[in-house]
Parts: C-alpha cells; sequence; structure tokens
C-alpha cells in the first residue's frame, strides 16, 4: 500500500469519525440536553383543553337594580364538522331540526353559517366564530324537543343539546337601554389571534357593543381550563391541570332604572305626538346628566329593540330591520351617533361669541322681520319682525335676525371672502370653546363627533369635492339637476373654499353644515349650568368585585372651560330660564313648580325622504333645572319632529316630572328619583342579584 493510499484511507477514517461523533452529540442534544422541551411538545400534540366559561359579572343601576344579569338556558348546537361531511352538507338535518323547533330554515342556515360564507351585504346574524365549536340554534329551546333530538341522534347527527349560561336582560321597570348595555357574542378570528393583547378561548363570549364591550375586560371574568392527555384514540389518559372559573366582577352604572324607563317613555311619547300633528318623526334621543359631575342618569334612543334578541337567535328578519331605513334603523344610538343641526340651541354659543366680540348683552338691538346677505334676504321665524328688543328678550322669543346682523358684520370685520392673517372668528372660537367639533369622551364606544364648519373645514371639504360641483350637471341625477342645485354647485365649484356671508349667518343660528349629537349638546347646557365647567360624561360608576371589594372607581374628568366669563354666563342663565317663563317655551312648562332654563331649537332639514317627500323639521329642546340652583341637564331631539316647542320641550317636561316627582302643578319630594340628589354611595350587590342599597 502506497503513501498516497494510506493518505486517503485516513482522512476517510477521520471523517467517519467526525461524523460519528457529530451524531452521537446530537442524539445526546436531543435525548438529554433538549429532552424536557420536546417532551413537552410530544404531550401538547396529545392535550386537550376543556374550557368552563365563567360566570359573567352584572350590570346594575346606580341603586343596585340589575340592567343585565345571567340565567340558565337550553340551547341547541351544531357541530359544522360533522354535518360539512354529509352528502348535502346537512340541509336534510337542518331543515328537520328547524322543523321540530319550529324555527324557520332561512333563519337556521344563517345561523350556522361563518360569516364568510355569506355575501358582505347578507352578513347579519352570522357566526362569527369557527366551525370547530358547538353553533348555537337557539338557547331557549324546549326542553321535550331538546330530548327527541339527543334521544333519535340517528336522525339528528351532530345536533346536540346542553344547558348554557344565557345573558339576560331583564327590562325591570320597564327598562330598554339596548344601546347603552350593547349585547354579547362568540369570537371571532380576530379576537382569537390575539392581537388586541388579549388570549381568549373558543367557546368564551365577548361583548360586542356598549357596555358590553367597553368593560368586557372586567365583566367577562376568567375561564376554568381543564388539560387532559389522550391517546391516539381520543381517551383519557391523565390530567395535567385543573383551574376553576373565576366570575366576573360587576358594573355599576350611574343609571336610575326607574328614571331611564321615563325618558325612554318620554322620548316615544314625544315621537307618537309629532306623528299625530303630521310630522314624519323618524328618531330621536333623550339624555339626563348630572351637571357637577357628568354622569348620565339617564340616555334613550329611538327607535330601539330588545337586546335579547342577540342571545334568543338573530332571524334574518329581525337583522334586517335592524338597519332598514323603514324601520328607522333602530340599531343606531342617536344620542351617540345622530348628527343633527342644533338649530338654536345653538344660540347659547352665540351669546358667548358675542359678548367675546365686544357686544353688549343688556342693550337693546333690531330684530327686523329679514336682513339682506349679498343678493340674498335671510328672514326671521316666520319673517316677523320683533322691533327693538333686549338681548335677553331676543333669547327668549329666539329672534334670528339679530344673529344674523352680528354675524355678517363680524364676517366683514374678518376680511370676508378674502379673510386677514388676524381673523378674530368669534363664532368658530365659541364654538371651539364648547368642545364641540370633539368627542365628549363617554365611556361608550362608536360615538360620532360633531362638526364645526370652521375655515379649515370649509379648505378640506372643497379639496374633497371640487371635482363633482365643477362636473356636476354630467355628475349629478337627473332628479338632483333643479336651477337651484345647478346654481349651487357653480357657486361651490368657483369659492367653494371659503367662508362666504351666508355660511356666516347660517352658522350664528346653528344650521348650515353645522352638526352635534345630542350627547354633546347635553355636555355643553350640563357647562352653562355649572358655571362653565366641561365635564367627560360617564356611564360607568364602579367595577365590583363578587366579594364586594371595589377595584375599579371611574371618577368625573373635567376637560376644560368654555371660554366666556362668569358674567356673560349668569347672563346666558338668566335668558335661558326667560325662554321658560315668557318665551317659545313658556306654553309647554305652564303651572310647573319647578324652574326650568330652556332653549328651543326648530332645525330646518335640507333634501328629501326615501319616498320622495320633503323633510321635516329637527324638534330640540336643551334644558338644565332647578334654574337656581342647577343639578340636571335634560336634552331632548326629535328627528322631522316639527317644533322644538310643541314636541321636544313637552317630552322633557315629561321627564323633569318623574326627576322631581311633580304631580299637575305640585311637588312630592317622596316621589322624587333623587330626594337627597344622585346617590354618591354604591349598592351592595347580592350574588342572588338581590340588591340593597346602603
Amino acid at each position: 500500500m502506497n503513501q498516497r493510499t494510506r493518505l486517503s484511507m485516513l482522512v476517510t477514517q477521520t471523517l467517519i469519525l467526525s461524523l460519528m461523533l457529530a451524531l452521537f452529540g446530537r442524539l445526546f442534544y436531543l435525548q438529554v440536553g433538549a429532552g424536557a422541551k420536546y417532551r413537552d411538545a410530544a404531550l401538547s400534540i396529545q392535550s386537550r383543553d376543556i374550557v368552563t366559561p365563567a360566570t359573567r359579572g352584572l350590570i346594575v343601576d346606580s341603586s343596585g337594580v340589575p340592567l343585565a344579569l345571567n340565567r340558565v338556558g337550553l340551547a341547541v348546537t351544531v357541530d359544522r364538522s360533522t354535518l360539512d361531511k354529509q352528502k348535502d352538507q346537512g340541509a336534510a338535518v337542518l331543515k328537520r331540526t328547524s322543523k321540530l323547533l319550529g324555527l324557520k330554515y332561512a333563519d337556521v342556515f344563517r345561523r350556522t353559517r361563518l360569516c364568510g360564507e355569506l355575501p358582505k351585504a347578507n352578513q347579519s346574524g352570522c357566526w362569527t366564530g369557527t366551525r370547530y365549536q358547538p353553533i348555537p340554534i337557539t338557547k331557549d329551546a324546549d326542553p321535550n324537543k331538546a330530548l327527541q333530538i339527543v334521544e333519535r341522534s340517528d336522525l339528528f347527527p351532530g345536533i346536540d343539546s346542553m344547558p348554557v349560561a344565557v345573558r339576560n336582560y331583564p327590562g325591570l321597570a320597564g327598562v330598554n337601554a339596548a344601546h347603552e348595555l350593547g349585547y354579547v357574542g362568540p369570537l371571532t378570528e380576530a379576537d382569537l389571534s390575539g392581537l388586541n393583547g388579549t388570549r381568549y378561548f373558543r367557546s368564551e363570549s365577548v361583548g360586542k357593543a356598549g357596555l358590553e364591550l367597553q368593560y368586557d375586560t372586567y365583566l367577562r371574568g376568567k375561564p376554568g381550563i381543564k388539560t387532559v392527555i389522550v391517546d391516539r384514540k381520543e381517551s383519557v389518559t391523565s390530567e395535567s391541570r385543573n383551574t376553576l372559573p373565576i366570575p366576573g366582577s360587576h358594573l355599576v352604572t350611574s343609571l336610575d332604572a326607574r328614571l331611564q324607563a321615563s325618558t325612554e317613555s318620554a322620548l316615544a311619547d314625544a315621537v307618537l305626538r309629532a306623528r299625530a300633528s303630521g310630522y314624519r318623526a323618524d328618531s330621536g334621543a333623550a339624555i339626563v346628566m348630572d351637571v357637577k359631575t357628568g354622569r348620565i342618569l339617564s340616555i334613550a334612543s329611538y327607535p330601539t329593540y330588545d337586546p335579547n334578541i342577540w342571545e334568543k337567535g338573530l332571524t334574518v328578519q329581525q337583522a334586517k330591520d335592524l338597519f332598514s331605513d323603514a324601520k328607522g334603523v333602530p340599531a343606531l344610538s342617536r344620542a351617540l351617533q345622530g348628527q343633527y343641526a342644533p338649530a338654536s340651541t345653538f344660540k347659547a354659543v352665540s351669546v358667548v361669541a358675542a359678548a367675546a366680540a365686544g357686544y353688549n348683552l343688556n342693550a337693546t338691538y333690531s330684530c327686523p322681520a329679514s336682513v339682506k346677505v349679498g343678493n340674498r334676504d335671510f328672514q326671521n321665524f316666520e319673517s316677523k319682525s320683533q322691533g327693538t328688543i333686549s338681548m335677553k328678550q331676543a333669547i327668549a322669543i329666539s329672534c334670528d335676525t339679530i344673529w344674523y346682523q352680528i354675524a355678517f358684520d363680524q364676517w366683514l370685520k374678518d376680511g370676508g371672502l378674502f379673510p386677514k392673517s388676524n381673523a378674530k372668528d368669534y363664532f368658530f372660537t365659541a364654538a371651539r370653546s364648547f368642545q364641540m367639533a370633539q368627542k365628549t369622551g363617554i365611556d361608550l364606544p362608536s360615538e360620532s363627533v360633531g362638526r364645526v364648519p370652521d375655515r379649515q373645514w370649509r379648505l378640506d371639504w372643497y379639496k374633497q369635492n371640487k371635482n363633482y360641483f365643477c362636473n356636476y350637471s354630467t355628475r349629478a341625477k337627473k332628479s338632483q339637476l333643479t336651477p337651484f342645485l345647478i346654481a349651487l354647485a357653480h357657486e361651490n365649484c368657483l369659492d367653494g373654499d371659503k367662508i362666504r356671508g351666508g355660511d356666516a349667518v347660517n352658522f350664528s343660528i346653528g344650521q348650515g353644515d353645522t352638526v352635534i349629537t345630542p350627547l354633546k349638546l347635553t355636555q355643553m347646557y350640563a357647562a352653562i349650568a355649572n358655571g362653565g365647567t366641561i365635564w367627560q360624561p360617564t356611564v360607568g360608576r364602579a367595577v365590583v368585585g363578587t366579594n364586594g371589594k371595589v377595584i375599579k372607581e371611574i371618577t368625573p374628568v373635567a376637560l376644560g372651560k368654555i371660554g366666556a366669563s362668569s358674567s356673560t354666563i349668569a347672563f346666558l342663565q338668566d335668558a335661558l330660564h326667560q325662554v321658560v317663563v315668557s318665551g317659545t317655551a313658556a306654553g309647554s312648562f305652564i303651572g310647573f313648580p319647578v324652574p326650568v332654563s330652556g332653549k328651543t331649537g326648530t332645525a330646518e332639514v335640507f333634501g328629501l325622504n326615501t319616498n320622495g317627500t320633503k323633510k321635516d323639521n329637527t324638534s330640540w329642546f336643551a334644558s338644565f333645572a332647578p334654574s337656581n340652583k342647577p343639578r340636571y341637564a335634560v336634552v331632548m331631539m326629535v328627528s322631522q319632529g316639527g317644533f322644538g316647542a310643541s314636541t321636544s320641550a313637552v317630552g322633557v317636561r315629561k321627564i323633569y316630572q318623574t326627576l322631581f316627582g311633580v304631580t299637575g302643578s305640585t311637588v312630592d319630594p317622596t316621589k322624587a328619583i333623587y330626594p337627597s340628589g344622585p346617590p354618591k354611595g354604591l349598592p351592595v350587590i347580592s350574588p342572588t342579584t338581590k340588591v340593597k342599597t346602603q
């Protein structure tokens, strides 16, 4: 064997030895060094988690009356993984089940479809969970019918029945509060992704809207987890952990069930009264706020719906009705999400603007029948001249032309169509000091924001719509090609980026492009009542554990001050009282024993209804009481409800009757909702929902 051969064999032997050492090293690492890691991985493949959902916490009013609680229901569920394996994907079984339960097949089919399996425009009531968890058809099954399903599994493969905890909104004292309480529902894939930082289990239900969503972290509790180890045949061989569920905490709100029911009733009555007078009255809102803290004592939206429909199982028709224009879109909370022109209720802001501009609030001013701005006459209400009157009387009788003149003069002083670099913009500044273009920050989701159409808003709006207005004749519908709209589009094409004289005068009386939510207007009038402090509205009072310990207290938060002097606010408070004593709301409060201050508003609405009829005016009444020592702000709005005085003011009076215990023209303190003011302490909540007040 020559030298070269020996060298080749040595290299080969060295290579083989190196590979063997590497192999033994790797084997040692897998069996010893990382053995624990891989044993855990192997076990995880064989482990199964059995989740026991936690009992959801209660939602109660300020006295402990339950607004949301839990009850036991009997659910009939569908296993999609079983049904999908059948030749007809389980259609025959679902039809058989629907017939037995007395349900429509179309509703059952929708409830058992994943949302992604249905067209986007038709997904209401679909299943937001996965096909691998039981999908409830109903949670209120008749026990006898549920038993038939269990006993005849051959006829109902993939269908099961089990007792479940059902979220229930009992409606005690006649309360609805659907928009405020919200509802719970199954998890979505987005929830399970963990992107929001919260870990969920598939069998859990979570808050989907309202307080249920806002305080879900506290209400949901923690589910119990039992982890078992199974073999290849899915037989349990051992148990690795077992944790008991931790019940959710309770939410105490500032709402009062009696006042909430009264507010809802007064709002519904106002809507029906407006309809009886010939108005469309398609929707409305009413709110009661504590002016010293910003706490919401009641809040209502019309139309509404039964909050229990989500747990009972949403039918196709119910899903359509929730978002139907013909039904008034009951899913929309008008109090938080509705945006409306505030009309004359805005004149409280105009008083602040006039004072800042140097106008003497104690002087007299002319209230003519009309004021000419450019080539257009802006009319007073019903085109009436009121002569020379005081500013206080102008507020009381709701003169418009005084504000036309003041707003137009200030517009000219600021430079008109070509504003000065140091334009004062007193009216826009006053509106911003009331935080009109900001959300109130209420502890409820999906709040809309109002609009102050100032110079920046106008410029942004113009950039977005210039092309449309400059090509209006080709882009608009035939029904919109009227002489007025064509002329308006031409005007907007030329100088739509500018605040015009007409825009300025419309803004001064809460018309034009100005919109506001009823909640924001309530916040504003509460600030006037309390001397200028803008409070953040809150519905939650505290989160209380099942042991009675306060986990989180929701304390009032002051957001700022109105940009007005104490003398201006005092003038405004007195002027608003005159509205009820001798002004536009006097007829609605004749003989009322509690002094009330407020402002009517009748907003003109541009456009047509879906049936082609002209839209009726929006009815407003914004107020606070008692006038001499304000404690409550009450606002009502009825969309297309006609005059503020005859519709909303009458509705607000009914709410005050409940608040103060008024019968006829006398006050009975024993019947008042808060004889000593809203409760300062928290109620004691019993596990059996029997409640006491401390």
